[in-house]
């Protein structure tokens, strides 16, 4: 008998155009090039004989696996997402998509993405609408104090601008 893990809460449906265009992309490409790449090489390990000891048949059997496996995903995720393609009514409050510059009570300043949690990427600043501190700025404005919730415990950030287009 397994452990118990509790269904994991629906991430959010929102997602930029280049998010959705990216994991397109994956899908295509998997679907594509990779598979059938790892479907010729598994018929190529399965006419050596002997499958139970053959580590090549082996390894190419789970990794077609894991792509059927990411394949049914982004397909699925793919029909539920939905595109947010404008920039908001009121361009100073803070909503999906926005370009967020926060500073931080020790004077350190970041710049963030609020993106859907499928597009977020710490390397590109971009963080998930469903984390904590983009929840906590969400409707807020530039000159607005915001207080997140982390595990490291609460900190203080001054939102000092929000724009829709990409920091200099």
């Amino acid at each position: 008998m397994g452990r118990y893990r509790p269904p994991s809460p629906k991430s959010s449906h929102y997602i930029t155009p280049e998010g959705k265009q990216k994991l397109a992309a994956e899908l295509d490409y998997l679907w594509r090039k990779k598979r059938p790449d790892v479907t010729r090489a598994l018929s190529e390990a399965a006419a050596e004989g002997d499958r139970s000891e053959n580590a090549e048949y082996i390894y190419r059997k789970k990794e077609l696996r894991e792509i059927d496996r990411r394949v049914r995903y982004l397909s699925r995720r793919l029909d539920e997402l939905i595109v947010v393609d404008r920039k908001p009514d009121n361009q100073s409050q803070v909503f999906f998509g926005a370009w967020v510059e926060l500073e931080n009570e020790s004077g350190d300043i970041f710049h963030y993405r609020i993106v859907g949690p499928d597009e977020f990427d710490a390397d590109k600043a971009y963080i998930s609408m469903d984390s904590p501190l983009a929840k906590s700025l969400f409707r807020k404005y530039a000159g607005d104090e915001v207080e997140v919730e982390s595990p490291k415990g609460k900190s203080l950030y001054t939102i000092l601008e929000v724009r829709y287009t990409l920091f200099d």
